[in-house]
């Protein structure tokens, strides 16, 4: 993209949105960057670093400069709506098929916060009114939201937590995560992520439920249906 093509008269405003366009191709080193935006070394660094404190640029596991979650969590912001719309419906499918309550997450800084929830009829419930916050160091739902965050916020995240790297690695791999007893004794759970039109994780749907209905091995039972009911919801994001 040349800058001339999109003047605005505001220089740096411009060389920003030669920057944040070129990214939009995908990952790029800062000789990348250079080469993609004719900008001079010092400038292109300059920049793509301001840009990385504001969060609107990132890093990803090779070092390399990618567009910053700011614009996920602005995007998610606007299909919110429609998000929790949806939810309703499937989260009271998910729990007439599971027989268990269901949750549907997002992160909040250090936080994560119900923003939807099917609770079961009868029985002993694990209720989570919407609108309760939890940290994110325990939990299937945090594993999910950590599980893809850039790297900074991965490894921030990653400090007293009670799941480790490893068991993140398992997450990205399988795309569902399972706690055992992580947020409070006795409770199992088992998370699945909702995905933006960038394929970012913007939530994560939860199926909750005490360990002996559940077992010391949810996924095995849950992850499909937990899938498959977050898979329903990145449809209706993707459909906002």
């Amino acid at each position: 993209m040349d800058i001339s093509d999109i003047s605005s008269g505001v220089g740096v405003l411009d060389k920003t949105a030669v920057i944040m366009g070129a990214l939009a191709s995908g990952p790029a080193t800062l000789a990348g960057l250079v080469a993609a935006t004719g900008l001079s070394r010092p400038t292109a660094h300059r920049l793509a670093t301001a840009l990385e404190r504001h969060r609107l640029v990132g890093r990803d596991l090779q070092g390399r400069f990618v567009l910053g979650p700011w614009l996920a969590e602005l995007s998610a912001a606007s299909s919110e709506d429609h998000l929790l719309t949806a939810a309703g419906p499937v989260l009271t499918a998910l729990r007439d098929t599971t027989g268990e309550s269901t949750q549907l997450y997002r992160r909040q800084g250090e936080m994560r916060v119900c923003v939807a929830a099917a609770e079961r009829t009868a029985g002993l419930r694990d209720t989570v009114p919407v609108g309760s916050a939890f940290p994110m160091k325990v939990g299937s739902a945090s594993q999910v939201l950590l599980a893809w965050e850039e790297p900074e916020r991965y490894h921030h995240g990653l400090q007293g937590a009670h799941f480790t790297a490893r068991t993140l690695s398992g997450v990205r791999r399988r795309g569902w995560a399972q706690s055992i007893g992580e947020r409070e004794p006795g409770m199992a759970s088992v998370s699945a992520p909702v995905r933006d039109p960038a394929r970012r994780v913007v939530a994560a749907v939860t199926v909750t439920g005490p360990v002996q209905r559940l077992t010391r091995h949810p996924g095995a039972r849950l992850a499909k249906v937990a899938v498959d009911a977050a898979d329903r919801l990145t449809e209706a994001v993707h459909a906002s």
